[in-house]
């Protein structure tokens, strides 16, 4: 019995010194990412659509300076992911956003690849559905690399 009891006592400390140190690499990442935030109204995607576009064959993105207020200096991109309907169906479609949402946060990892001091909109084309995500991601870093003017 008391050989069980050393034992569970064990297990329990080594739980909770992993568990501290689950919670501790959490912290630092969330202090590192940076927040997507969606645009809500009709009057900021018409402000960001009249603005520059860069096309290729997988999407295109249009962006704009940050017009929106930041406060306290947080970590926040501004960025909408669209689809057409004429794309297929809302498989395909959100599909084609995961895949873009997914390429947006690995360059985000990646220091300076994504200018946080504009507002973007992603329109997804049909041809992405088919593409692996590596060549996504590429495209994707070349065409942010152009904005950065």
């Amino acid at each position: 019995m008391a050989l069980d009891l050393g034992c569970l006592q064990g297990r329990a400390e080594s739980f909770w010194q992993e568990e501290g140190q689950r919670v501790e690499k959490d912290f630092q990442l969330n202090r590192a990412m940076t927040k997507l935030i969606s645009l809500k109204k009709n009057s900021h995607f018409t402000k960001v659509l009249k603005n520059r576009v860069i096309n290729n064959s997988l999407f295109s993105i249009y962006c704009v300076k940050n017009f929106i207020k930041k406060k306290n200096n947080s970590r926040k991109l501004y960025i909408s992911f669209v689809m057409k309907k004429k794309i297929g169906n809302s498989v395909r479609r959100n599909r084609i956003k995961r895949k873009l949402k997914s390429a947006v946060h690995k360059l985000l990892k990646v220091n300076g690849a994504i200018n946080l001091n504009y507002t973007y909109i992603i329109f997804g084309k049909t041809k992405t559905y088919q593409e692996k995500s590596g060549y996504i991601l590429k495209k994707m870093k070349e065409d942010f690399q152009g904005i950065k003017i």
